[in-house]
């Protein structure tokens, strides 16, 4: 699929459907960017994190953070810790549309997804002390199912299916993989 097709489709099948809010309440509120990159084919984007931060030490997530009462929106919250952690300008993202909520287990968030274009070449610089570096996987490793599994865990006397992808040494993996498999079941049908 090329990147162009890749763009229609989520923001086409973003638009005709109703989005999973979860209603303000106990839950720290967080927001992502699933970034998209054209390299000749799509690629998303990854943040590893470090282990120096407070939450999820050591994951691969999409880069994005806690909303603060400063931010305009969410998506503004997104684009905000972008820039900060790992050095995407704002006005180089073109927002295409948001996900369903996703609440994590473990940490207690509920994070807003939204996925963008980023069309400008972009010089990666991450923060060091949230961020150890950025990953750029191209989405045919996504969909290809060599790279994926899924394991049943049990949390608080709930079996919940975990999504595993790997990529060149790296595990995604948690609410990240949640969100990851939510779009490309969206977009491209996998799983």
């Amino acid at each position: 699929m090329s990147v162009e097709e890749l763009v229609a489709r989520t923001r086409a099948r973003l638009a005709e459907r109703e989005r999973r809010v979860v209603p303000e309440g106990p839950l720290v509120q967080a927001a992502v960017l699933i970034p998209i990159l054209d390299r000749g084919e799509p690629y998303l984007v990854f943040a590893k994190r470090t282990d120096r931060v407070g939450h999820h030490k050591g994951q691969v997530s999409f880069p994005g953070g806690i909303v603060r009462p400063a931010d305009a929106s969410f998506l503004d919250a997104a684009l905000r810790e972008c820039e900060e952690e790992i050095g995407l300008a704002r006005a180089g993202v073109e927002p295409l549309g948001a996900l369903d909520d996703t609440e994590t287990f473990a940490t207690r968030f509920v994070i807003t997804p939204f996925v963008g274009l980023v069309r400008r070449p972009v010089a990666w610089r991450p923060d060091g002390e949230e961020i150890e570096k950025v990953i750029e996987v191209p989405l045919a490793s996504l969909t290809d199912g060599g790279n994926f599994r899924v394991e049943e865990w049990e949390r608080d006397g709930v079996r919940r299916p975990v999504y595993f992808w790997e990529y060149r040494g790296e595990t995604i993996w948690g609410a990240t993989a949640r969100i990851l498999k939510q779009y490309l079941d969206l977009v491209v049908g996998t799983g």
